[in-house]
């Protein structure tokens, strides 16, 4: 695949995911559309989105209820694009949406690979050890089965044990017989697939967790299925490891929630 098809196919993914249209992230005028239940979407998306937006750069295309379709039209067509997804213009969406029961909930940024940076990256996968023996770690490639007994907290980003279902591939780096770090990939829809890493905090800053990433993203990439990545803007390790691993900043999205639910989350 090339860094354009892989761009196409992650544009139409979230098409599905909002009920628009692929090139409705290339318009140069914001869109607004209607969300509603989609098989296609991804799988661990709670629909319909009361309010989402999402932006490849160009435009933020919007997936809204009716209730909220004024709302948002204000707010997005009111600011410049680069700072609809911060404050304090954010306060202000925020704001209306709370008079409704809403609050703005998830905010992430999203990766893709850059193909030229993932291939230079997997040369270097073998990482040498600073803790224990000299020499590399070992990789070993992981599927479904050989997850069983890893759902535990150590390796929460790598897998989910809400939905093992999807958790279908993985790499993992072994100090001996001891599993160090492991990047994991969920099938969160037909063709694309979400890579998350762990490594314990005693074998970090060694190149571990960039290792493990590229070489999952290969070998997700030679199942013809797209690897992505996502990342909090304030995760700066996640995102420099994305970064190092050759992966690219490709779209940003955020996500309203009912009240009950955010204020939930912060108990």
């Amino acid at each position: 695949m090339t860094n354009q098809e892989i761009l196409k196919i992650a544009m139409t993914q979230s098409a599905v995911d909002l009920c628009a249209e692929p090139d409705d992230f290339e318009k140069s005028e914001n869109v607004v559309v209607t969300s509603r239940q989609n098989d296609g979407a991804r799988r661990y998306l709670k629909l319909p989105f009361s309010c989402q937006l999402v932006s490849y750069g160009n435009n933020v295309v919007a997936s809204v209820l009716p209730e909220f379709r004024e709302i948002t039209e204000n707010y997005i067509n009111k600011y410049p694009v680069e700072h609809l997804f911060e404050t304090p213009h954010l306060h202000v969406l925020n704001d209306a949406l709370m008079e409704k029961g809403q609050k703005i909930c998830f905010m992430a940024e999203y990766f893709l690979p850059d193909v030229d940076a993932l291939r230079e990256r997997v040369l270097e996968d073998s990482v040498k050890r600073t803790v224990g023996d000299a020499g590399p770690y070992e990789m070993r490639l992981l599927t479904q089965t050989d997850f069983a007994d890893l759902y535990l907290p150590e390796w929460s980003n790598a897998l989910c044990e809400k939905r093992k279902h999807l958790d279908v591939l993985g790499v993992g780096a072994y100090d001996g017989d001891k599993l160090v770090g492991l990047a994991g990939c969920s099938a969160d829809c037909d063709t694309m697939w979400q890579i998350g890493i762990d490594v314990l905090p005693q074998y970090r800053r060694q190149g571990i967790a960039s290792a493990l990433t590229s070489r999952l993203a290969t070998e997700i990439l030679k199942r013809g299925k797209v690897p992505f990545y996502c990342a909090a803007w304030s995760n700066v390790g996640s995102v420099r490891n994305a970064i190092k691993s050759g992966f690219r900043p490709a779209w940003v999205e955020m996500t309203a929630r009912s009240c009950e639910t955010t204020d939930g989350m912060n108990k």
